[in-house]
């Protein structure tokens, strides 16, 4: 008999799954069509016909060999145009640029290239679910900061300087923020910069929510000229171009360390999926319309959502970004777990705990808006009712 925990890496072994997946779990097991997921951080529209065509067009040309390790130069010539038209952010398509899977394979890399054991990376919470572990597999210490709601739930100045040691290696920017909506404006990252002049620190932005800015215009760390050289920007196709499953994502930095992240997807990856590799040049070149009418869906959504939240009685702050809303459910004096659980075997309303994105998140739920009127309005009523029997 094989003892496999003797085998296990200890790393591996010691990481929590994903907190998110047990209401997926309890959702799938229901088999009731009537039941309303709020919880899946996903678009609901398909991607856009014109982005599918030009995958099945390369699909029938017979485009299905590898691609170059970096991606297709095409693409990453696309994607530098993109990002000076659409963010003013001057990346070099040749070693400033490389397409990876996903962006989770993008922050994966970051993380791996500059962490060494016992490094530390701050990385503010709530937060996406990924960071944390990303760092323990590198044996980083990962180094929570709670933003706080009086806030905005964006991260401060003093609260950056605060966490800041000698171990210090990196921290994680993750905004728009999954699960807050949170967003960082540029007098915001002009105090960041001033924390980490004269450093060695490096940021890592994700921006994957960068296109769902509502009221504003999305500012990266990269836009300041003290933060781009300390800058990874971690981008993609899933969010703003509803291509999830093509599972395609860049990172775009300094070449010096770009260099070196590309030899370990060379030897982990190989190269990004073809077929998406050639629709992604088609979203890049004419895309923007698509974005521009997306956002303005989500964005009526989120005035929707915000108002009926505030009207049966859970305070939220107006996210300006991604498309999640982040209530307090503190006044039902039930944990964000407890709530979740409840409201979903209850009134069959699948939300997000708010401890499932970090320790910070205790007291609020995740609801996302990327799901139609109807469901948003049904979930709602369902969650008023659920409240008064409260």
């Amino acid at each position: 008999m094989i003892d496999y925990d003797s085998i296990m890496s200890s790393s591996v072994h010691a990481l929590k799954p994903s907190g998110i997946r047990k209401f997926f779990d309890i959702l799938e097991n229901m088999h009731d069509e009537s039941a309303i997921s709020l919880g899946i951080g996903e678009p609901d529209f398909v991607t856009p016909w014109h982005i599918r065509e030009a995958g099945i067009y390369s699909l029938e040309q017979g485009f299905t060999k590898y691609t170059g390790n970096a991606g297709m130069k095409k693409l990453r010539e696309e994607i530098s145009r993109y990002l000076m038209r659409r963010f003013s952010l001057k990346y070099d398509p040749n070693g400033q640029i490389f397409v990876t899977v996903g962006g989770s394979e993008a922050i994966d890399l970051c993380i791996r290239t500059v962490v060494e054991p016992g490094d530390e990376v701050i990385i503010p919470v709530p937060s996406f679910v990924c960071y944390g572990p990303l760092v323990s597999l590198s044996r980083g210490v990962p180094v929570f900061v709670q933003t706080k709601e009086e806030n905005e739930f964006r991260l401060t100045a003093d609260e950056l300087r605060a966490a800041i040691t000698p171990r210090t290696k990196l921290v994680v920017f993750p905004f728009p923020n999954n699960p807050t909506g949170a967003v960082m404006e540029r007098e915001d990252l002009e105090k960041i910069a001033e924390v980490l002049k004269g450093t060695n620190i490096m940021l890592l932005s994700d921006e994957i929510y960068s296109e769902l800015s509502y009221g504003i215009h999305h500012t990266s760390p990269a836009n300041l000229p003290e933060l781009y050289d300390r800058t990874f920007v971690v981008n993609g196709f899933s969010k703003a171009y509803a291509m999830t499953g093509w599972r395609l994502g860049y990172v775009c930095g300094p070449r010096e360390l770009l260099g070196q992240m590309l030899k370990i997807h060379q030897y982990g990856i190989m190269s990004a999926p073809t077929t998406s590799q050639y629709a992604a040049i088609e979203a890049m070149k004419a895309g923007d319309e698509d974005i521009e009418m997306m956002r303005e869906s989500y964005n009526n959504r989120r005035k929707l959502m915000l108002k009926r939240l505030n009207e049966i009685g859970l305070k939220c702050f107006e996210p300006k970004g991604a498309f999640y809303m982040f209530p307090s459910i503190r006044s039902t004096g039930l944990s964000s777990d407890e709530f979740s659980t409840r409201l979903l075997k209850e009134e069959k309303v699948a939300v997000i705990p708010g401890s499932a994105f970090g320790d910070g998140g205790e007291g609020f739920v995740r609801m996302c808006y990327a799901s139609s009127v109807e469901n948003i309005v049904e979930a709602l009523d369902r969650m008023e009712r659920f409240l008064k029997r409260l």
